[in-house]
């Protein structure tokens, strides 16, 4: 056995017993009777990871109260049942295992139902993003192979040509029939569902916020570290209120809300995310955790602080973030108005999660995406690949233990010794933190200098009429490329072209400077917060 192999050998078992460590310290692990342990192995046996951990709440808490939505609440128990009996159902009509469920659904209870009866069923279970056009839907629907539909109704008139042969279930509606899912759990056995003899498989879409989003699988995960890393940084416990106001299509939401129920932690959820209902719900409910991307951070700032005069927000501890870059301003901003309880988490749909700056990270350095996640690796390096040192800028790889398989229409990340690209550059300081320069394709050369638009955009937020700002490269004969940049201006305040020009120039290098200003009354935005560049191409 090499060198080499005997570290990774020893690496790895320190990870899992250090995982092991944190699971126990979060409450996750306890003596459990023969009766809760049994539920727990029949359904990791029969369903696979992602149904036995509600299988196993529901055997452990099951009069809590496992979700709040705008229908009311349900127990962990009848979040149990209600999978159990659409699962028999669908298998009644025909879902076979490894046959695609898409799901068209905001943040509810149908999404949750219809993920775990999947699940139970062994199918893919592919999440489909709510703010994708008609068009797209039917090519990602018809590209990733979507045997059975679930959607809310009111994406009904997008669905044209959408004809799976399992059949199409309505999820939210304000009439349920016997096409929607409230009238197949209310026919359907309360047994447990037969085994499918396969896992469930989630495929998790990109963004698309360049391109179209690809199909990202991911399997299930085998390791502890999947779960100890993110508590290695951030300081969930059990049974908690979890404030979920991110998208559950997304990562950051389906991530959350799976850990919230396997942690038996009361998981409230809105279909549709109001700054100041997020505020008040988590006054009301007593939320330890909220769940937001930055875009959702920036509107509850926005609102003032009259927006938290009269609401309790003592038990808040962990704001979760993450789906796009939280900035340094943005950050200072919310640590102003709720206190040092942000953790900032570094990722992407294909690496999973990379870094988590705490509280005590971003006093330091607010721009920061703080340090690696036990059981990660997380590397600098330059174009052949080989490794830089702290303060210089190259490409970020990642290695971790539930990264995705590759893209379902084929191709995937670029792969060094093990790591795999996230598709951002950045660099470390010398205390360890990572910071975020900008996409690996989002670099220009203009008149022979490099020029990443994030470095711009960091510092246009800092401006006190700049409510928000993108900038992006464009062609140019004369200079090759040059920086075009896209501001929203504060309510009440004015701002022009050449004062956007001038505070550029008094703070980077000339070649920095935007040549160009377009003024828009907001961003282009997908739901998880991220700028859709390529729509401020068109502008």
């Amino acid at each position: 056995m090499t060198l080499g192999l005997i570290r990774a050998v020893g690496e790895r078992a320190y990870t899992e017993v250090e995982s092991a460590r944190l699971i126990m310290e979060a409450g996750l692990a306890r003596v459990e009777s023969p009766t809760v342990l049994l539920a727990a192995a029949t359904a990791m046996l029969r369903y696979g990871t992602l149904a036995a951990g509600l299988r196993l709440s529901a055997a452990r808490y099951g009069r809590r109260t496992a979700l709040i939505d705008e229908l009311g609440e349900l127990t962990f128990a009848e979040l149990e049942d209600r999978s159990n009996r659409l699962a028999n159902a669908w298998r009644e009509r025909g879902l076979e295992p490894r046959e695609g469920v898409a799901i068209l659904a905001r943040n509810h209870r149908g999404l949750l139902d219809a993920t775990f009866a999947a699940a139970k069923c062994g199918a893919r279970i592919i999440l489909l993003n709510t703010d994708f056009a008609g068009p797209q839907i039917r090519d990602v629907a018809t590209r990733e192979g979507t045997d059975l539909l679930v959607y809310d109704d009111e994406y009904a008139h997008m669905l044209d040509g959408v004809t799976p042969r399992r059949g199409s279930y309505r999820a939210w509606t304000d009439d349920p029939g016997e096409d929607s899912l409230e009238w197949l759990i209310e026919i359907g056995s309360s047994a447990a569902p037969p085994a499918p003899g396969v896992e469930p498989k989630i495929i998790l879409l990109t963004s698309g916020t360049t391109g179209t989003p690809k199909g990202a699988p991911r399997p299930e995960p085998k390791s502890l570290a999947a779960l100890g890393g993110l508590l290695s940084r951030v300081p969930f416990r059990a049974k908690e209120v979890t404030e979920c106001c991110a998208p559950m299509f997304h990562t950051l939401g389906f991530a959350s809300a799976m850990l919230a129920l396997g942690f038996g932690s009361t998981l409230v959820i809105r279909r549709r995310f109001d700054p100041q209902a997020a505020i008040d719900s988590a006054a009301a409910h007593g939320a330890t955790t909220m769940i937001v991307v930055p875009v959702m951070l920036a509107r509850m700032v926005d609102l003032g602080g009259r927006a938290l005069t009269g609401r309790d927000l003592s038990a808040l501890r962990i704001i979760f973030v993450a789906g796009s870059q939280l900035g340094a301003q943005l950050c200072r901003e919310v640590t102003a108005a709720f206190g040092p309880v942000i953790y900032n988490l570094y990722g992407s749909t294909e690496v999973a999660y990379a870094t988590v700056a705490d509280p005590e990270d971003l006093a330091a350095e607010p721009g920061c995406v703080g340090r690696p996640v036990l059981g990660a690796r997380v590397r600098i390096l330059d174009e052949n690949g080989r490794r830089l040192p702290a303060g210089a800028t190259g490409r970020i790889f990642v290695g971790n233990v539930i990264q995705f398989e590759g893209y379902t229409g084929g191709g995937h990340k670029e792969i060094v010794r093990g790591l795999m690209s996230s598709g951002d550059v950045g660099h470390f300081d010398r205390e360890g933190r990572l910071f975020i320069d900008g996409r690996d394709d989002d670099m220009i050369v203009s008149g022979g200098e490099n020029v990443f638009p994030g470095e711009v955009e960091e510092l246009l937020h800092t401006h006190p009429a700049v409510r928000e700002a993108a900038v992006i490269g464009v062609p140019d004969e004369t200079f090759g490329a040059r920086l075009k940049a896209f501001v929203v201006v504060h309510e009440g305040h004015s701002l022009s072209a050449e004062d956007t020009r001038e505070f550029v120039k008094t703070n980077l290098a000339r070649y920095k400077v935007p040549r160009e200003v377009v003024f828009l009354v907001e961003l282009p935005r997908n739901p998880t917060g991220k700028v859709l560049k390529r729509r401020l191409l068109e502008v």
